[in-house]
């Protein structure tokens, strides 16, 4: 909760501070809800809280990417990260032993649920700028990173690829920490 709130603090571009704001506030259905929600059914982060830890992850890594990668737009591509998988909360229905994907998650995907969500929250800010809107919705759109895995567009910024970089290293490390939860102590 803390590392969110410092993350969300550093922000300067008013536009996007309201639209976290809407997101992921503490006040929010969304808010509340993607601080307790999984990330994944099976492969990674896949327990409760686990989607902000992983979201966190991935803000964190593409903030500190993004001091050392020259033309990388810090605010935006943190918002990125933290929001890039917020269509899970409509794709995934559970309990705190589980989740599974719902008719929602079969039907549209977490993908195109997460694009809607950000794109109507967007639309209630008034002046948002377009170009800020397209480049984030970017990056929430591309963060599988190729066709085969879900992505309906290619990563074509910077920050688009930043993202899908540090999503795919958060999710696979995950994969490593459940696999070493699974393996008997006497294998390695």
């Amino acid at each position: 909760e803390r590392q969110l709130a410092t993350l969300l603090g550093s922000l300067r571009d008013r536009h996007l501070v309201a639209l976290m704001d809407a997101l992921l506030g503490g006040g929010s259905t969304a808010g509340w809800a993607f601080r307790r929600a999984f990330a994944a059914q099976y492969n990674h982060h896949a327990y409760r809280s686990g989607l902000l830890e992983h979201s966190l992850q991935v803000a964190h890594l593409v903030a500190a990417a993004s001091e050392f990668i020259p033309g990388v737009d810090r605010d935006l591509v943190v918002c990125g990260a933290l929001l890039h998988d917020i269509g899970k909360l409509d794709a995934y229905s559970g309990d705190a032993c589980g989740v599974s994907l719902n008719d929602s998650g079969r039907l549209i995907g977490e993908i195109p649920s997460g694009y809607y969500t950000v794109r109507r929250a967007i639309e209630q800010i008034p002046d948002f700028p377009p170009r800020l809107g397209q480049a984030l919705l970017h990056i929430i759109l591309s963060h599988h990173g190729c066709f085969e895995h879900g992505s309906p567009v290619l990563p074509s910024t910077r920050e688009a690829l930043v993202v899908h970089a540090m999503d795919k290293l958060s999710g696979d490390l995950g994969s490593f920490d459940r696999l070493e939860r699974e393996t008997a102590e006497d294998e390695t």
